[in-house]
């Protein structure tokens, strides 16, 4: 049972938390204040704080980037035993991470010697973290993948939701990996109502390399759309690792956002985009006292921002009515208008599976099976 005071532990955490990803970036215009107050929050932290820091940054995919910050600020000050606590939470988070990375790679590769189209997606943004499981997009035919899946890796499917079946999208448990490996096959989105993306992902995929290992990734406006979809579209909900991944995107000038336009115009979410950039805009804003660069063509077309937005139950809460409904509607319509019947009947079905979901939670306790 959550209490007064463990919610309380988890606010001042999500607080902490953003102020070592944010504040200490390099050019934030964050006060030496504000600098020596983290500080003192880093060097006083009891064993408790720590462990809820880390199971916290661990839901928001931050844990390498969250311990480095951390340490960073360990290391100005004689408190070594929190420097030993960080280090061990580095290590454990790095060992997994290896791990992973070297599976996924094999299966990358597996898949190409095959001659499939395999893109990596959302898990290699935060990189150096790593997401929960390992998603991929693939146009091969969903039984050639579980042969080669069952053939290769002795993977076996996990039970699928309602929701699985409707965004075409398996999850495969391989012996070995922690991780399960989440394929995407020929459909993107929610309810897989996305053939516009997934079809071109693999050609305008590009290639990056990391620990040595070479990865097919989705574009920059690609991933946004993507993160855009999960966030906006589906969860409700930001991660700090959304937060700090577009940041980087924004201030690494890796957006075009001409492009990227044109092709959420085209995938009719243009305007959940530009909101999801305004909203990371903001939060950003917060903790370095300037938000992202936006161009007036996002601003222009963004419906809220991050004042919407709220802390509860680990992560960045976007309310759904009225303000992610009305996105959902605009993209309906955008389906609708482009006579995208068959796409149109499956978004169609959100409200309906959102329901049921909700329901069997109060009921159960679990979504599963549905969402």
């Amino acid at each position: 049972m959550t209490t007064p005071a463990t919610q309380s532990l988890a606010n001042q955490s999500m607080i902490l938390l953003s102020r070592l990803l944010l504040t200490q970036h390099e050019g934030a215009g964050s006060s030496s204040s504000m600098l020596a107050g983290l500080e003192s929050d880093v060097h006083t932290m009891s064993r408790e704080g720590f462990d809820e820091l880390v199971s916290l940054a661990s839901s928001n995919h931050v844990v390498v980037r969250g311990m480095e910050a951390f340490l960073k600020m360990t290391l100005k000050s004689d408190v070594g035993i929190r420097s030993e606590w960080a280090e061990s939470a580095l290590a454990k988070e790095r060992s997994r991470i290896s791990t992973a990375l070297t599976f996924l790679h094999e299966i990358c590769a597996t898949f190409e010697c095959q001659q499939y189209d395999v893109t990596v997606i959302k898990s290699l943004d935060h990189w150096p973290d790593l997401g929960s499981d390992l998603d991929l997009y693939t146009n091969a035919d969903s039984a050639d993948v579980f042969r080669l899946m069952k053939r290769r890796f002795d993977a076996k499917v996990a039970p699928r939701s309602w929701g699985d079946r409707l965004a075409r999208k398996w999850n495969f448990i391989i012996p070995g990996l922690p991780e399960a490996v989440e394929i995407h096959m020929g459909r993107l989105g929610q309810t897989g109502e996305q053939v516009a993306i997934a079809a071109r992902l693999a050609a305008r995929s590009r290639q990056i390399v990391l620990d040595g290992q070479t990865f097919r990734v989705s574009s920059a406006s690609d991933r946004l759309m993507i993160s855009t979809l999960q966030r906006m579209y589906r969860h409700f909900y930001f991660r700090l690792c959304d937060i700090v991944d577009t940041a980087a995107l924004s201030e690494a000038g890796d957006i075009d956002y001409s492009d990227l336009r044109t092709a959420a115009i085209q995938a009719g979410i243009w305007e959940g985009v530009a909101t999801y950039l305004a909203i990371v805009s903001d939060y950003v804003r917060k903790y370095r006292g300037a938000g992202l660069d936006l161009p007036q063509l996002v601003t222009d077309a963004a419906r809220f921002g991050g004042e919407e937005v709220y802390y509860a139950r680990e992560f960045l809460r976007v309310p759904i009515m009225p303000q992610s409904a009305r996105l959902y509607a605009s993209q309906l319509a955008g389906l609708l208008r482009r006579r995208e019947l068959m796409n149109s009947a499956r978004l169609s079905l959100l409200p309906c599976l959102a329901t049921a979901a909700l329901v069997g939670q109060r009921i159960t306790g679990s979504d599963k099976g549905i969402w």
